[in-house]
C-alpha cells in the first residue's frame, strides 16, 4: 500500500528547513511547543486575508522572534507601525494568559513574498477568496491556476477542491492540473498548502501543490539547513 506523506516533511533536512527553530530542554520542551501551537492558531485568525504564506518561530533563550512571510506587508505593520505594534501586544498578552512566557522578549519581523503566485498558501488563499466572493469554483481555480504558471519558477502546479462544490447537496472532489508536480523526488522543490474557503452553505477544503523545479546541493544556501531542531 502507498502512504501520503505531507510534501514538507518528506523534504526536511533535505532542501527544506524547520518552521520551529529552537532547542528545549527536558522541562520546557512541552511549553515551548504549546506556545508555538497557540502562535501560529492565533496568527491563522487574526492575518486571516492578509494572504500570509509562512510562520517561522526562533526562540533564544530570553527572546522568541516571529517571522511572518506575507504578500500584503503594509496591511499587517499598518500606518506608522501601528498594526504590528498592536500585533504584538496581542500576542503578548494571549502567552502570558496562557502562562506560556515569562520575562521573554517577543519579536515580531514582517517580510514581504517577493512572488506570491509561486506560494501555495498564498494561492490557496487566492482561490478561498475567490469563492468567498461568490464566483464560480472552476472559473476561480482556472484564472489562479493560469497566474501561477505564468510566474516562471513555476514548472506545474495541482489543485484540489471539495466540499458541497456550486451548493450542490453531495459534497465531491475536483481536481485540476498543469504540469508536473514529482512527489517521490526528493530533491524536486515542491510547495504544498491546505485552506478552507467559508460558505453560507458549508466548507470548501483546498489544498494547493506547486512544483518549483530540482535543487541540488550546491543550489541550496548554506545557512538555510544550518539550524536545525
Amino acid at each position: 500500500m502507498s502512504h501520503v506523506v505531507h510534501p514538507f516533511s518528506h523534504r526536511l533536512g533535505i532542501i527544506r528547513n524547520w518552521r520551529s527553530r529552537w532547542f528545549g530542554t527536558k522541562g520546557a520542551y512541552i511549553n515551548s511547543l504549546r506556545g508555538d501551537i497557540v502562535i501560529r492558531e492565533f496568527l491563522e485568525k487574526r492575518l486571516r486575508g492578509y494572504f500570509v504564506g509562512n510562520v517561522d518561530i526562533e526562540r533564544e533563550e530570553k527572546a522568541i522572534k516571529v517571522i511572518i512571510e506575507t504578500s500584503r506587508p503594509g496591511m499587517v505593520i499598518g500606518r506608522k507601525g501601528e498594526g504590528s505594534t498592536k500585533l504584538k501586544k496581542e500576542l503578548l498578552s494571549l502567552l502570558k494568559k496562557k502562562k506560556l512566557i515569562d520575562n521573554e522578549d517577543l519579536k515580531i519581523d514582517i517580510q514581504e513574498i517577493k512572488s506570491p503566485e509561486s506560494n501555495a498558501s498564498v494561492v490557496a488563499q487566492m482561490i478561498a477568496e475567490g469563492l468567498e466572493r461568490r464566483l464560480p469554483f472552476r472559473r476561480a481555480v482556472k484564472q489562479t491556476m493560469e497566474k501561477v504558471m505564468a510566474n516562471r519558477d513555476v514548472k506545474g502546479v495541482k489543485i484540489l477542491v471539495s466540499g458541497r462544490l456550486g451548493g450542490a447537496d453531495m459534497a465531491r472532489k475536483e481536481k485540476m492540473k498543469q504540469g508536473r508536480i514529482p512527489l517521490q523526488t526528493f530533491r524536486a522543490d515542491i510547495d504544498f498548502a491546505r485552506f478552507e474557503a467559508r460558505l453560507p452553505y458549508g466548507t470548501i477544503g483546498i489544498q494547493v501543490w506547486i512544483y518549483k523545479g530540482e535543487v541540488f546541493e550546491n543550489q541550496i544556501n548554506p545557512g538555510s539547513l544550518s539550524r536545525k531542531m
